[in-house]
C-alpha cells in the first residue's frame, strides 16, 4: 500500500489523496532538509567549507546510494550499525570514567532563565512540545515494520518482539536520546561554548569526544565520523 491508496481508500477521492500524497513527500523532503543540515554543519567545522557548498555536498551524496533501492540501503545500515553504536556511547563512557561528577552535576542543574529553579507552566510547556513531537513520531515507525518478514510459528515471538521494540517501544530510546542529548548540550556549556551554539549536534559531539581524546584533531574526526555516519543513516530511510 502507497500513499495514494491508503488515502484514497479513507474517502480523500483521487484528487484528494493526490494532493495529500505531495503533502507527504513535502513532509519527507523538510526531513531530508533538517538532516542535511547537521551533516553540513560537521563538513563545514572540520574542512571549513562554505555552508552553502556543504549543504550541496550533504544533499547530492544520498540521492545516488538510494537509487539503488532497498536492498543496499538494508547492507548499509547492517554494515554501520556497530561502529555507529560505538561512536554513539564513547562520549558518556569517557565522562562516566574521566569525569563522573559531571552526571550529578546535571541533575541538579537549574537552568539559565530568570525563574528557573520555580515551576513554570510556559517552561513545562515548551519542554512538553519536544516530549509530544517525539511520540507523534513513533508512528513513523510502520515505515520500518513493513518489511518484517510474514509472521510464523517459528518465527512469532521474535516478530512480536520486533513490533513492540520498534514500534510503541520506540518511546524508550527516543527518551534516552533526549536526555543524552541535554547532558551532552550541558558539557558543551561547562567548556563555554556559548549556548546557541551548545545545541548543534557537532558542538555536543565535540565536546563529548574532548573526553575521549587529549588531541583536539581526533575529537574532530571522531565528530566528523559519527555524523556522518549518522545522517547517512537517516537521509537513506528519509
Amino acid at each position: 500500500l502507497d500513499m495514494d491508496l491508503l488515502t484514497r481508500g479513507a474517502g480523500f477521492g483521487y484528487l484528494g489523496s493526490t494532493i495529500t500524497s505531495l503533502i507527504y513527500a513535502t513532509f519527507t523532503f523538510i526531513f531530508f532538509a533538517l538532516e542535511a543540515v547537521i551533516m553540513a554543519m560537521a563538513l563545514q567545522l572540520y574542512f571549513g567549507l562554505p555552508l552553502g557548498l556543504a549543504y550541496l555536498i550533504s544533499s547530492l551524496a544520498i540521492i545516488p546510494l538510494v537509487t539503488f533501492g532497498v536492498t543496499l540501503i538494508s547492507r548499509l545500515q547492517l554494515w554501520t550499525q556497530p561502529l555507529w553504536l560505538l561512536l554513539l556511547v564513547l562520549p558518556y563512557a569517557a565522562i562516566a570514567i574521566k569525569d563522573p561528577g559531571l552526571y550529578s552535576n546535571f541533575i541538579t542543574l537549574s537552568g539559565s532563565s530568570e525563574h528557573s529553579e520555580s515551576f513554570d507552566w510556559r517552561l513545562f510547556g515548551s519542554a512538553s512540545t519536544v516530549c509530544f513531537a517525539l511520540a507523534v513520531q513513533i508512528g513513523e515507525q510502520l515505515d520500518v515494520l513493513r518489511f518484517l518478514p510474514r509472521k510464523t510459528r517459528q518465527n512469532r515471538w521474535c516478530w512480536w518482539a520486533a513490533v513492540l521494540i520498534a514500534g510503541p517501544g520506540g518511546i524508550a530510546p527516543g527518551m534516552l536520546k533526549m536526555l543524552g542529548g541535554a547532558f551532552l548540550a550541558f558539557v558543551a556549556l561547562q567548556m563555554q561554548v556559548p549556548a546557541d551554539r551548545a545545541l548543534q549536534p557537532t558542538q555536543m559531539y565535540l565536546a563529548g569526544y574532548g573526553y575521549v581524546f587529549t588531541d583536539m584533531h581526533w575529537a574532530l574526526f571522531a565528530t566528523l565520523l559519527f555524523v556522518l555516519v549518522s545522517q547517512l543513516k537517516i537521509n537513506v530511510t528519509n
